[in-house]
């Protein structure tokens, strides 16, 4: 694969088949790596979880969270794509798909089964080596992160408040990273593109004393929104530069789940029955 600059990092709403989502589609024409953040248009679902709901941990009728996910396999790759979703545990548990060593080699379906199985155990975030492999992750209110590399390898990050604090987009760049240190070097994290999607703003993420006063500590007065909030993208915008991503390759949506909610799903907003939106890459080349 022939290594190339990535252009500035920018999402965009668009309308892909029946959804609607936020995407980097000059990313995808250089890379062939789609990414996505989606909204809550376009699904089947019902009351709560209308309509996109992609979260199958909801009470939500599980027919409906299978063709909502269809629905997003088919806008943004081949309906037989494998998809991986993982059980989220809030952790720091990052599952590498592929060979690092054989980016243009798509997963057996051996390979496939077995590493779906290895994410129902809990895990938090995907890299991803292969080609074909679609990542797909779900939030109502926790961080979307998805890292994107010049080579076409890709994180899809799940950052909570506990996901923030132990670094879990950290390790993410850090497994990316080894993986190109032969074509990119050892500063490989500072061409890569980062995107932050939707997530309850600094505003609305009221803390108790105790995180807040570990948020400080981690990552300075800077993501301290006040002294009962906490802003969790400054803070991964603070590790993430720590771990030498380039500030100007972070892209922040910069839309707050909770005083959004008409758009995107929030648990706090809608006091804690809700569906879930998702950040989803994969890459087609």
């Amino acid at each position: 694969m022939t290594t190339l600059v990535l252009p500035d990092p920018e999402l965009t709403k668009g309308r892909f088949a029946s959804i609607s989502a936020y995407s980097d589609e000059a990313l995808y024409a250089a890379t062939g790596v789609r990414i996505a953040f989606t909204t809550r248009e376009g699904g089947v679902s019902e009351g709560p979880y209308a309509s996109l709901n992609l979260g199958s941990h909801v009470k939500d009728d599980i027919a409906s969270v299978r063709e909502n996910r269809h629905r997003v396999l088919r806008a943004f790759a081949n309906e037989d794509t494998p998809l991986f979703v993982p059980n989220q545990v809030h952790g720091d548990t990052v599952l590498e798909l592929g060979d690092p060593e054989n980016i243009d080699a798509s997963l057996s379906s051996a390979e496939a089964q077995a590493l779906a199985l290895q994410a129902q155990d809990g895990a938090d975030g995907f890299v991803v080596h292969a080609r074909d492999a679609a990542a797909l992750l779900c939030y109502a209110d926790c961080v979307p992160v998805v890292i994107v590399s010049p080579t076409g390898r890709f994180a899809v990050v799940h950052a909570g408040w506990r996901g923030v604090d132990n670094l879990i987009a950290v390790k993410a760049v850090r497994a990316i990273a080894r993986a190109d240190k032969a074509a990119l070097g050892a500063e490989a994290a500072s061409a890569y593109n980062v995107y932050i999607g939707p997530h309850i703003g600094p505003e609305c993420f009221e803390t108790g004393p105790d995180v807040h006063a570990r948020f400080v500590s981690q990552f300075g007065e800077a993501c301290a929104f006040d002294s009962t909030h906490i802003d969790l993208a400054e803070g991964l915008r603070i590790q993430l530069g720590q771990a030498g991503v380039n500030r100007s390759r972070i892209c922040d949506l910069a839309k707050c789940t909770v005083c959004e909610n008409n758009e995107f799903f929030s648990y706090r907003g809608q006091a804690g029955t809700c569906g879930r939106h998702g950040a989803f890459a994969v890459r087609t080349r």
